[in-house]
């Protein structure tokens, strides 16, 4: 595994660690963040655009680490409490919080962005041919688009293994959480990009362990399954899992 210098300083911290339980929508960000900036260049000078951005992980590394300019997008976190946060941390004046739909024409000039980046949420808008294609003209020629989500090391297609069975009867989970080489495919049929890196990421078990750690089995907000909570859910899904089959798929790809 790589040497990841930021995630470690920044947990060393008591107030940063505080933050990061505090602000964990799934496996730690900051260090999947880390690990897919570390395949391409990014400078103090770069506009990047982060898409689905939770309550605002990856961009707090994009800014600690790079100094980049950063565009915070998403669609279900406040755009308010994120920018409060990220004002207590000192990085406000270099991120725009905002509320974006993906899946809508973007807000902005064409080639305006040297990267768009996405930690934890692609698969939940771009399990489709049209999406990285529509991403394509907002980068600039020789950018980069750097994702990194939730996968499978095999699509389970029509054979679930049988403990997997009732966490893929939730319509949502069965869509977004693919294997790899179902990614592959998709990811390929794109032109106008050279593809850099596409790989299971490195980090995935600490990455996990570190949510895992945070959450509480009486608490969280009812998941459209049945009246178990989020944490509850999550906790169950990752101990049927056991380690055979999830993974934390990356792609970063230029931009031509």
């Amino acid at each position: 595994m790589m040497n990841n210098t930021f995630i470690d300083k920044f947990m060393s911290d008591e107030k940063n660690l505080a933050f990061l339980n505090a602000t964990m929508w799934g496996p730690n960000g900051i260090r999947q963040a880390e690990e897919l900036a570390s395949h391409f260049t990014i400078t103090k000078d770069m506009k990047i655009l982060d898409l689905g951005c939770g309550m605002g992980l990856s961009a707090v590394y994009l800014v600690q680490a790079y100094g980049a300019e950063v565009f915070a997008t998403d669609l279900y976190a406040d755009p308010t409490e994120n920018h409060e946060n990220f004002q207590a941390l000192g990085i406000a004046d270099k991120i725009v919080s905002m509320i974006l739909d993906a899946t809508q024409p973007l807000p902005f000039a064409k080639s305006y962005f040297d990267v768009i980046f996405s930690v934890g949420a692609y698969n939940m808008f771009g399990d489709n041919e049209e999406m990285l294609t529509n991403l394509i003209p907002y980068v600039k020629k020789g950018g980069y688009i750097a994702v990194a989500f939730p996968g499978l090391k095999y699509d389970f297609g029509g054979n679930v293994p049988q403990e997997m069975q009732p966490f893929w009867e939730v319509p949502e989970v069965a869509r977004y959480v693919r294997g790899i080489e179902w990614w592959r495919n998709l990811f390929n049929k794109a032109d106008g990009i050279e593809i850099i890196n596409l790989s299971e990421q490195a980090c995935h078990d600490v990455a996990w362990d570190e949510y895992i750690a945070i959450l509480d089995p009486k608490k969280g907000e009812k998941f459209t399954l049945d009246a178990e909570c989020v944490d509850k859910w999550t906790l169950d899904m990752k101990t049927a899992e056991d380690g055979k089959y999830f993974n934390t798929i990356q792609l970063i790809a230029k931009v031509l």
